[in-house]
């Protein structure tokens, strides 16, 4: 009776600090995927393929408020002292620009190739982390009308380093499409996820199949971006777990975001800069370039690696 009592206890303040939070669309319920959830400390983590969202109080003591957005919805600020089970997104009205057509272009067309850089050393990758996104400025094939079939994205799986105790993995990425605002990702040029996941077992370049999106690219260009949502659970779905470590220095508890794999592979080959960097949880999300003006002591940037050789195939259209 004495263990029962215990055991029953242990369940009710498990039940009083860990919840799973749904996000939903406030018109019609429907679950929202993959929403962003900052802790508004330059941390944070995502809902799931369904919208849901584990929030423990004991894993995350020092988090008082949620900032939730996702692309399309107003973002919404909920106290972590008023939790309900659902959290409901307003959407925004917004008026799509010409990237994303829902018919596809009839006539010929020609199937071209913007090749991408890749290598394997380790020391000129960027480490992914939650709380980053990369993004690539693509623009029309010779001026003509461009159609993106396939994002090449050159990626680092370590395959080379296997023996020395690399493990399995499976990581989730997101694809975004940014219009070109004065030579910086603008606003997102539709609300659709691309989500897939990378494991060990792919190196070199990963090819992202998205021609049933018929994606064009305009006029002035479009940004291509990547961005990492977190590991895979053994069912395949995000996994809901800490993106952080905490690290005890001299100077306190340090928060260290969690890096994952595969690694993107920077480039010193292309003559010109291409590569735009944000922090999600951080800066009010602002995009800049990835030059000495956003680090001059990353080793990256020192070394002249500046750009992700992301690279694509088109269907380029006569007219």
């Amino acid at each position: 009776m004495r263990t029962f009592f215990q055991i029953s206890i242990l369940l009710l303040v498990n039940c009083l600090v860990a919840q799973t939070i749904t996000i939903n669309d406030s018109i019609n319920l429907e679950p929202i995927p993959y929403a962003t959830i900052s802790f508004g400390n330059g941390l944070g983590n995502f809902a799931d393929e369904e919208g849901e969202f584990y929030f423990s109080k004991e894993k995350y003591s020092d988090v008082d408020t949620l900032f939730i957005s996702a692309m399309g919805y107003a973002e919404k600020i909920v106290l972590t002292t008023n939790l309900s089970e659902q959290i409901l997104l307003q959407p925004e009205v917004s008026q799509l620009n010409e990237v994303v057509v829902s018919a596809p272009k009839n006539g010929k067309f020609k199937v071209r190739k913007r090749k991408p850089v890749s290598h394997t050393d380790l020391f000129a990758s960027w480490l992914p982390t939650a709380e980053s996104e990369v993004a690539v400025l693509f623009k029309r094939y010779e001026g003509k009308p461009t159609q993106i079939a396939t994002v090449l994205l050159p990626i680092n799986a370590e395959a080379k380093y296997k023996s020395k105790g690399k493990g399995k993995f499976a990581t989730i990425f997101r694809v975004n499409f940014y219009e070109n605002y004065k030579g910086l990702p603008g606003d997102p040029a539709g609300y659709e996820n691309i989500v897939f996941s990378i494991d060990e077992k792919e190196d070199k370049v990963f090819e992202l199949d998205i021609s049933s999106k018929s994606i064009y690219i305009p006029e002035d260009g479009i940004f291509i971006s990547v961005q990492v949502l977190g590991y895979a659970n053994t069912k395949g779905k995000l996994a809901q777990t800490k993106q952080y470590r905490e690290i005890k220095t001299a100077r306190g508890v340090q928060k260290i975001s969690t890096s994952f794999r595969p690694l993107l592979p920077f480039t010193d080959e292309l003559l010109f800069q291409n590569t735009y960097v944000r922090r999600i949880f951080l800066n009010n999300k602002k995009w800049q370039i990835f030059d000495k003006s956003y680090n001059d002591k990353s080793k990256l940037i020192q070394t002249g690696h500046r750009n992700y050789g992301m690279g694509a195939e088109f269907k380029v259209y006569e007219n």
